[in-house]
C-alpha cells in the first residue's frame, strides 16, 4: 500500500475531473495496481496545475487509489486554490498536506483543518495569508499536532508563542463579545 505517489503534477489540470483522463507520470519506482486497476498508494500529487477548487477531490481520490480512505499525503501546491474546501476535512488519515504557492487569502480558512486527527505536516507559504503577522502562531495554535510547517520544524518555542497568541486572542475576542 505504500507505493510511490500517484503523480499528476504538471498536467495542466484545471478541474479535478480533468485528471481522470490523465495517466500518472512514471517514477523510478513503478506504480502497482490492484485487480480493479486502482493504484496501491496512499499519496497523491496534483501540484503545479491550474486547479481552482476541490469540488471533485473525493471522486478523484476514489478514481485513482485502491484504498482512498487511506490517503495520507496530498500535494496541492502551486495551483490557484483560494479556499480550504470542506472536502479536505473528510480525509481523516491525512498526515501531510502541501498547499504552498496558492491563493489562500483568509487566515481563518486554516482553522477548518483542525479536525484532521493525524495532520502533522503542512505547507502554506506563498499564499497571501503568509503576510499576516500572526500567521505562524495561528496555524500552530489551530493545528496542535503539527511537527513541521512550511518545511521547518515546529519547535517548543513555537508552541509557547502560539499558546500565548491563542490566550491573548481568546481574551480580546471574549472582551469584544462582552461589549456587543
Amino acid at each position: 500500500m505504500y507505493g510511490p505517489p500517484v503523480d499528476l503534477s504538471f498536467k495542466h489540470i484545471s478541474s479535478l475531473s480533468d485528471a481522470w483522463t490523465e495517466e500518472p507520470s512514471r517514477t523510478l519506482r513503478p506504480l502497482k495496481r490492484n485487480s480493479k486497476m486502482k493504484y496501491l498508494s496512499c499519496s497523491l500529487r496534483l501540484n503545479n496545475n491550474n486547479i481552482t477548487d476541490l469540488y471533485d477531490l473525493q471522486r478523484t481520490v476514489n478514481h485513482f487509489l485502491a484504498e482512498p480512505s487511506q490517503l495520507a499525503w496530498l500535494d496541492l501546491s502551486f495551483n490557484n486554490i483560494s479556499h480550504i474546501d470542506q472536502v479536505l476535512c473528510e480525509l481523516h488519515e491525512l498526515r501531510v498536506l502541501y498547499l504552498h504557492g496558492n491563493s489562500i487569502f483568509i487566515l481563518s480558512e486554516v482553522d477548518k483543518l483542525g479536525v484532521l486527527p493525524h495532520l502533522h505536516t503542512i505547507t502554506l507559504h506563498g499564499n497571501l495569508i503568509e503576510s499576516n503577522k500572526v500567521y505562524r502562531n495561528r496555524v500552530i495554535s489551530v493545528l496542535p499536532r503539527l511537527k513541521k510547517m512550511d518545511f521547518s520544524a515546529v519547535t517548543p518555542q513555537d508552541r509557547v508563542m502560539a499558546e500565548i497568541w491563542h490566550q491573548s486572542h481568546k481574551r480580546s475576542t471574549g472582551s469584544k463579545e462582552t461589549l456587543q
